[in-house]
């Protein structure tokens, strides 16, 4: 199995590249794993200021990989709501490194980000996408809820009932325009433009930027983020194990997985559904 990621480092720039294009790069354990060890890496490397993860392909991730995640659910002979806490924990305290790290971190996306892809990226401090991106939330209609709170916190009370009670598609231009993301810009102009936004942050002192982040990210923390990630990681467990959240996976085992979130998809003509 090869690696899931890779890192580059230039301009006291950190890229950390999402690296399964074929995958449409889907979170898997590994994933979690390698992608830990990345963020712990440079955060504590003197020559780093600014981290940047991106990703290679046509999508920048498309959520958790479901194979692996609804065979793992099929398999339960009981639901373990403590053992679902802990492993779900494992992926979102990956994510949370994006905020908690010292450093800026930024993210570039195109093509697919959705699904547990918001759940990671929006922990991210900037986000900037290709205007042919997509963003949502469609496990919100079956099998999840978000197990990071970031929605509410970038986009206020009413975007976030709006997307998440129909768990709707958010191009890149709609998200930029809510305020999900920083900036949308043409695809082609994406990675520069990403790579020159983070080389220019690195152009202030480390201390500096880690000073500012942290005044920042300290509002959040007073309004309560702790605890609405705890509540996010209980209620992804419980609406995967609804019986609407096991007929799911049990279509995704009689049909396949592609097929079950077709079927899903359907009635709301967009995502995978939407008409061509």
């Amino acid at each position: 199995m090869g690696a899931a990621l890779r890192t580059e480092t230039e301009a006291g720039v950190r890229s950390i590249v999402l690296s399964r294009p074929a995958e449409y790069n889907t979170i898997t354990p590994q994933l979690r794993d390698e992608l830990a060890a990345a963020i712990d890496e440079a955060d504590a490397d003197p020559s780093v200021r600014v981290m940047l993860l991106r990703a290679d392909g046509k999508a920048f991730c498309a959520g958790y990989g479901l194979d692996w995640s609804t065979a793992a659910q099929a398999g339960e002979r009981v639901w373990d709501s403590a053992q679902d806490y802990r492993l779900i924990s494992s992926f979102v305290d990956v994510y949370l490194k994006l905020w908690y790290a010292a450093k800026p971190t930024i993210a570039a996306v195109q093509g697919w980000c959705v699904a547990g892809g918001t759940d990671l990226v929006l922990c991210a401090d900037l986000i900037v996408a290709g205007e042919g991106a997509t963003f949502g939330y469609p496990p919100a209609r079956v099998w999840g809820t978000p197990t990071t709170p970031m929605w509410v916190y970038r986009i206020g009370f009413e975007q976030t009932k709006r997307y998440l009670l129909t768990g709707d598609e958010i191009p890149a231009r709609k998200a930029a325009e809510i305020g999900l993301i920083c900036e949308c810009v043409p695809d082609d102009a994406l990675q520069e433009h990403a790579a020159a936004l983070a080389r220019r942050m690195a152009l202030l002192p480390g201390n500096q930027l880690e000073m500012l982040k942290l005044a920042c990210n300290q509002t959040a923390e007073n309004m309560g983020l702790r605890s609405a990630t705890t509540l996010g990681r209980l209620f992804d467990g419980v609406a995967r194990h609804t019986q609407e959240g096991r007929d799911f996976v049990a279509r995704a085992q009689e049909a396949g997985f592609r097929q079950a979130v077709r079927e899903r998809d359907d009635p709301f003509s967009d995502y995978g559904s939407r008409p061509r």
